[in-house]
Protein backbone atom coordinates (compact mmCIF):
# COMPACT_ATOMS: atom_id res chain seq x y z
CA UNK A 1 0.00 0.00 0.00
CA UNK A 2 1.51 3.35 -1.06
CA UNK A 3 1.34 6.58 0.92
CA UNK A 4 -1.48 7.99 -1.24
CA UNK A 5 -3.77 5.00 -0.57
CA UNK A 6 -3.01 5.08 3.18
CA UNK A 7 -3.92 8.80 3.38
CA UNK A 8 -7.16 8.09 1.50
CA UNK A 9 -8.12 5.31 3.95
CA UNK A 10 -7.30 7.46 6.96
CA UNK A 11 -9.51 10.22 5.57
CA UNK A 12 -12.41 7.79 5.03
CA UNK A 13 -12.03 6.45 8.57
CA UNK A 14 -12.24 9.97 9.99
CA UNK A 15 -15.41 10.66 8.00
CA UNK A 16 -17.05 7.44 9.23
CA UNK A 17 -16.11 7.82 12.90
CA UNK A 18 -16.74 11.56 13.10
CA UNK A 19 -15.28 13.96 15.65
CA UNK A 20 -14.80 12.50 19.11
CA UNK A 21 -15.70 14.50 22.23
CA UNK A 22 -12.73 15.44 24.31
CA UNK A 23 -12.48 14.13 27.86
CA UNK A 24 -11.99 17.71 29.02
CA UNK A 25 -15.32 18.74 27.48
CA UNK A 26 -17.14 15.82 29.08
CA UNK A 27 -15.68 16.64 32.49
CA UNK A 28 -16.82 20.24 32.10
CA UNK A 29 -20.39 19.08 31.41
CA UNK A 30 -20.29 16.81 34.46
CA UNK A 31 -19.01 19.69 36.62
CA UNK A 32 -21.82 21.97 35.42
CA UNK A 33 -24.47 19.31 36.15
CA UNK A 34 -22.94 18.66 39.57
CA UNK A 35 -23.10 22.40 40.36
CA UNK A 36 -26.73 22.64 39.23
CA UNK A 37 -27.86 19.61 41.26
CA UNK A 38 -26.02 20.81 44.37
CA UNK A 39 -27.40 24.34 44.11
CA UNK A 40 -31.01 23.43 43.30
CA UNK A 41 -31.39 20.87 46.09
CA UNK A 42 -34.65 19.51 44.69
CA UNK A 43 -34.98 17.28 41.64
CA UNK A 44 -34.05 18.82 38.27
CA UNK A 45 -35.56 17.75 34.94
CA UNK A 46 -33.24 16.33 32.29
CA UNK A 47 -34.19 19.07 29.82
CA UNK A 48 -33.05 21.68 32.36
CA UNK A 49 -29.68 19.93 32.73
CA UNK A 50 -29.38 19.81 28.94
CA UNK A 51 -30.04 23.54 28.81
CA UNK A 52 -27.40 24.17 31.49
CA UNK A 53 -24.65 22.51 29.44
CA UNK A 54 -25.97 23.72 26.09
CA UNK A 55 -26.40 20.22 24.67
CA UNK A 56 -29.26 17.86 23.77
CA UNK A 57 -30.96 15.63 26.35
CA UNK A 58 -29.17 12.48 25.18
CA UNK A 59 -25.77 14.09 25.79
CA UNK A 60 -26.93 15.46 29.14
CA UNK A 61 -28.14 12.01 30.22
CA UNK A 62 -24.79 10.44 29.30
CA UNK A 63 -23.03 13.09 31.39
CA UNK A 64 -25.29 12.67 34.43
CA UNK A 65 -24.97 8.87 34.28
CA UNK A 66 -21.18 9.18 34.28
CA UNK A 67 -21.45 11.52 37.25
CA UNK A 68 -23.75 9.06 39.06
CA UNK A 69 -21.21 6.29 38.47
CA UNK A 70 -18.42 8.42 39.94
CA UNK A 71 -20.46 9.06 43.07
CA UNK A 72 -21.37 5.37 43.42
CA UNK A 73 -17.84 4.02 42.96
CA UNK A 74 -16.09 6.72 44.98
CA UNK A 75 -17.77 5.86 48.32
CA UNK A 76 -18.96 9.43 48.72
CA UNK A 77 -21.43 10.73 51.27
CA UNK A 78 -23.63 12.08 48.47
CA UNK A 79 -25.47 10.30 45.72
CA UNK A 80 -27.50 11.23 42.64
CA UNK A 81 -30.94 9.69 42.28
CA UNK A 82 -33.02 9.35 39.11
CA UNK A 83 -36.69 10.19 39.74
CA UNK A 84 -39.10 10.02 36.79
CA UNK A 85 -36.66 11.53 34.24
CA UNK A 86 -35.43 13.99 36.88
CA UNK A 87 -32.24 13.90 38.93
CA UNK A 88 -31.49 14.95 42.51
CA UNK A 89 -28.38 15.08 44.66
CA UNK A 90 -28.88 13.95 48.26
CA UNK A 91 -27.03 12.40 51.18
CA UNK A 92 -26.79 8.65 51.53
CA UNK A 93 -29.22 7.15 54.03
CA UNK A 94 -26.48 5.10 55.75
CA UNK A 95 -24.98 8.33 57.11
CA UNK A 96 -28.20 9.53 58.77
CA UNK A 97 -26.99 8.70 62.29
CA UNK A 98 -23.85 10.75 61.68
CA UNK A 99 -25.79 13.71 60.32
CA UNK A 100 -28.17 14.03 63.25
CA UNK A 101 -25.19 14.48 65.58
CA UNK A 102 -24.66 17.94 64.10
CA UNK A 103 -28.17 18.70 62.84
CA UNK A 104 -31.51 18.79 64.60
CA UNK A 105 -33.25 15.45 64.30
CA UNK A 106 -36.38 15.82 62.14
CA UNK A 107 -39.78 14.95 63.54
CA UNK A 108 -40.15 11.20 63.37
CA UNK A 109 -42.69 10.05 60.82
CA UNK A 110 -44.42 6.90 62.00
CA UNK A 111 -45.69 4.71 59.18
CA UNK A 112 -48.15 2.40 60.91
CA UNK A 113 -49.62 -0.70 59.28
CA UNK A 114 -52.80 1.24 58.51
CA UNK A 115 -50.87 4.10 56.87
CA UNK A 116 -48.70 1.70 54.85
CA UNK A 117 -51.79 -0.20 53.70
CA UNK A 118 -53.40 3.05 52.57
CA UNK A 119 -50.18 4.13 50.85
CA UNK A 120 -49.94 0.85 48.93
CA UNK A 121 -53.52 1.26 47.64
CA UNK A 122 -52.78 4.78 46.45
CA UNK A 123 -49.46 3.70 44.86
CA UNK A 124 -51.04 0.89 42.81
CA UNK A 125 -54.37 2.56 41.96
CA UNK A 126 -53.36 6.22 41.56
CA UNK A 127 -55.05 8.54 40.99
CA UNK A 128 -57.62 7.35 43.53
CA UNK A 129 -60.31 8.90 45.73
CA UNK A 130 -60.82 8.41 49.46
CA UNK A 131 -64.09 6.60 48.70
CA UNK A 132 -62.26 4.03 46.58
CA UNK A 133 -59.65 3.55 49.33
CA UNK A 134 -62.36 3.11 51.98
CA UNK A 135 -64.26 0.63 49.81
CA UNK A 136 -61.14 -1.52 49.56
CA UNK A 137 -60.14 -1.21 53.24
CA UNK A 138 -63.68 -1.37 54.59
CA UNK A 139 -63.07 1.48 57.06
CA UNK A 140 -62.69 5.26 57.04
CA UNK A 141 -59.28 6.40 55.81
CA UNK A 142 -59.31 10.15 56.49
CA UNK A 143 -56.62 9.98 59.19
CA UNK A 144 -54.30 7.76 57.12
CA UNK A 145 -54.64 9.89 53.98
CA UNK A 146 -54.13 13.12 55.95
CA UNK A 147 -50.97 11.71 57.54
CA UNK A 148 -49.62 10.66 54.13
CA UNK A 149 -50.25 14.19 52.83
CA UNK A 150 -48.53 15.62 55.94
CA UNK A 151 -45.54 13.34 55.35
CA UNK A 152 -45.43 14.50 51.70
CA UNK A 153 -45.81 10.92 50.45
CA UNK A 154 -49.08 11.60 48.60
CA UNK A 155 -50.75 14.74 47.28
CA UNK A 156 -54.02 15.88 45.74
CA UNK A 157 -53.45 15.54 42.02
CA UNK A 158 -56.88 16.72 40.87
CA UNK A 159 -60.63 16.24 41.15
CA UNK A 160 -62.83 13.44 39.76
CA UNK A 161 -65.46 14.63 37.29
CA UNK A 162 -68.33 13.23 39.34
CA UNK A 163 -70.95 14.51 41.81
CA UNK A 164 -69.21 16.20 44.73
CA UNK A 165 -65.93 16.51 42.77
CA UNK A 166 -64.00 14.17 45.14
CA UNK A 167 -60.23 14.70 45.41
CA UNK A 168 -57.86 12.33 43.60
CA UNK A 169 -54.65 11.31 45.35
CA UNK A 170 -51.32 10.13 43.91
CA UNK A 171 -47.79 9.51 45.21
CA UNK A 172 -45.08 12.18 45.29
CA UNK A 173 -41.38 12.32 44.42
CA UNK A 174 -40.70 11.99 48.15
CA UNK A 175 -42.44 8.60 48.00
CA UNK A 176 -40.04 7.51 45.24
CA UNK A 177 -37.03 8.75 47.22
CA UNK A 178 -38.17 7.20 50.51
CA UNK A 179 -38.68 3.76 49.01
CA UNK A 180 -35.78 3.87 46.54
CA UNK A 181 -37.94 3.61 43.42
CA UNK A 182 -36.97 5.39 40.21
CA UNK A 183 -40.50 5.43 38.82
CA UNK A 184 -44.00 4.23 39.68
CA UNK A 185 -43.56 1.89 36.73
CA UNK A 186 -40.94 0.06 38.82
CA UNK A 187 -43.30 -0.81 41.68
CA UNK A 188 -43.16 -4.50 42.68
CA UNK A 189 -45.79 -6.61 40.96
CA UNK A 190 -48.84 -6.89 43.20
CA UNK A 191 -49.85 -10.31 44.50
CA UNK A 192 -52.38 -11.78 41.98
CA UNK A 193 -54.81 -12.72 44.77
CA UNK A 194 -54.67 -9.22 46.24
CA UNK A 195 -55.05 -7.66 42.79
CA UNK A 196 -58.11 -9.83 42.11
CA UNK A 197 -59.66 -8.74 45.41
CA UNK A 198 -59.03 -5.09 44.57
CA UNK A 199 -60.61 -5.49 41.13
CA UNK A 200 -63.65 -7.16 42.71
CA UNK A 201 -64.01 -4.32 45.22
CA UNK A 202 -63.74 -1.72 42.46
CA UNK A 203 -66.29 -3.50 40.27
CA UNK A 204 -68.76 -3.69 43.14
CA UNK A 205 -68.18 -0.02 43.96
CA UNK A 206 -68.72 1.12 40.39
CA UNK A 207 -71.77 -1.10 39.87
CA UNK A 208 -73.35 0.42 42.99
CA UNK A 209 -72.69 3.99 41.87
CA UNK A 210 -72.88 3.59 38.06
CA UNK A 211 -76.02 5.70 37.89
CA UNK A 212 -74.11 8.60 39.53
CA UNK A 213 -71.04 8.58 37.29
CA UNK A 214 -71.40 10.65 34.09
CA UNK A 215 -70.16 9.38 30.75
CA UNK A 216 -66.46 9.83 30.13
CA UNK A 217 -65.38 9.08 33.70
CA UNK A 218 -62.99 6.34 34.79
CA UNK A 219 -64.19 2.85 33.83
CA UNK A 220 -63.54 -0.55 35.39
CA UNK A 221 -61.18 -1.57 32.58
CA UNK A 222 -59.11 1.58 33.13
CA UNK A 223 -58.80 0.90 36.86
CA UNK A 224 -57.95 -2.76 36.25
CA UNK A 225 -55.16 -1.65 33.95
CA UNK A 226 -53.79 0.63 36.73
CA UNK A 227 -53.82 -2.29 39.19
CA UNK A 228 -51.81 -4.44 36.78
Amino acid sequence: MDLRERKSMDKETLVVEGPKKSTKEEKTWEAVIEAVLFTMGNSVELKALASAIGQDEATAKEAVLRLMKRYDTGKRGMQILELENCYQMCTRSEYYENLIRVAAAPKKQVLTEVILETLSIIAYKQPVTKLEIEKIRGVKSDHAVNKLVEYNLVYEVGRLDAPGRPALFATTEEFLRRFGIGSTQNLPVADPVVAAEIRMEVEEELSESSDLIPAGDKKVDDIEEEIR
